[in-house]
């Protein structure tokens, strides 16, 4: 049993997304047929282009473009949060088929570490109290298959860590990111959204151009609950 941090990597993503993004539009309005239309997109540069299509808000066409994310060292707490984004897909890590027997490694949130090394040793003596609880049950409904391991799983803590891949197309990632992206949002998820706006920069500069928390694109969203650091997101989002 360990703890363990966040690791997000980007595994594929729509090649040339910009070019994809830029026929689609193009599409909608051309009588060209798709050759001729191909043949425009790709013997020039459309970065201008879909940064017009983006600044009219015709988001349909980004849909087109898919980004694939491995993750890895995040709690189970996180997992319920996110597979809220319906239009997304999920593999995760079965606790039904993989056995906890060894031990399970866990998330410690950073209140806990920051309250001294006393509270963290005890916060991971109540992760081995859990683990022992696991194993316990496990044994008693007949060790480590699956009947046994989905049912002795009901004692293990949402800070229990798990990996999963996850895929949305553009569109879904900045809704995603405008809510998962703001000081608002939970810790966990929040730092898990950044480093996939990073990786989404890297690989379609244009299409994440203005990608991020919600308040940079107008007034917070939260009204009188805004967290009122809204220069410092700005300056994160510029820094990626």
């Amino acid at each position: 049993m360990a703890q363990k941090k966040l690791k997000v990597i980007l595994l594929r993503a729509t090649p040339d997304p910009d070019e994809v993004v830029a026929l689609g539009a193009r599409l909608c309005y051309a009588k060209a047929d798709l050759e001729t239309l191909q043949q425009r997109v790709e013997t020039n540069d459309q970065r201008a282009y879909v940064q017009g299509v983006m600044e009219r808000g015709h988001l349909s066409v980004t849909e087109h473009a898919c980004f694939t994310f491995a993750v890895e060292g995040v709690s189970r707490a996180l997992l319920a949060q996110l597979t809220r984004h319906r239009l997304a897909s999920f593999s995760v890590q079965s606790q039904r088929y993989v056995s906890m027997a060894a031990g399970f490694d866990y998330i410690i949130p950073p209140s806990i570490e920051a309250l001294g090394e006393e509270e963290k040793q005890e916060f991971i003596r109540q992760m081995d109290t859990m683990h022992e609880w696991y194993c316990y049950w496990q044994e008693k409904l007949g060790g480590a298959h699956e009947g046994a391991n989905e049912d002795a799983r009901f004692v293990l803590p949402n800070a229990a860590a798990t990996r999963l891949v996850v895929t949305m197309n553009a569109r879904e990632l900045m809704h995603f990111f405008s809510l998962r992206c703001c000081e608002r949002a939970q810790w966990e998820i929040r730092e898990m959204a950044w480093q996939m706006l990073t990786l989404c920069r890297q690989a379609a500069p244009v299409l994440f151009a203005n990608a991020g928390p919600a308040c940079l694109q107008g007034p917070c969203p939260e009204g009188k609950n805004t967290c009122g650091r809204r220069q410092q997101v700005k300056e994160r989002a510029e820094n990626l």
